[in-house]
């Protein structure tokens, strides 16, 4: 059972990295775009470009949100006392942080690149 609570827990970790790549890419992007007069395109584009950045966030959330809760439950329904799974339900406990700060620190990133764009 070790060997399939690593490879489970692993793949939920790959998971919640993976959902945070394109958001945080997107993100990036936007300000960068910003410093280049993205303010002042088109009314269509900036609303496309919230809209994107919007979409990309909740998805990430989402995904992140699933696979931290998978991973509490699996920590919590191991039932084993190895190593590796006390490892990962101290690392479970910290999975809040991925269900909730991460996608709020998002909303206020957010919020600001919509002030940048339309404000």
């Amino acid at each position: 059972m070790t060997s399939e609570l690593q490879t489970t827990w692993h793949q939920h970790r790959m998971s919640i990295v993976i959902s945070q790549l394109a958001p945080t890419f997107l993100l990036i992007t936007t300000i960068a775009l910003l410093q280049f007069g993205l303010a002042e395109t088109e009314l269509s584009i900036r609303v496309a470009t919230a809209g994107i950045l919007l979409a990309s966030g909740i998805l990430g959330a989402l995904v992140q949100f699933q696979s931290a809760a998978e991973a509490q439950a699996l920590a919590g329904a191991s039932g084993e006392n190895s190593l590796h799974a006390r490892s990962v339900a101290a690392s479970a406990r910290w999975l809040w942080v991925v269900q909730y700060v991460t996608p709020a620190v998002f909303i206020v990133i957010y919020v600001a690149l919509i002030v940048a764009l339309f404000g």
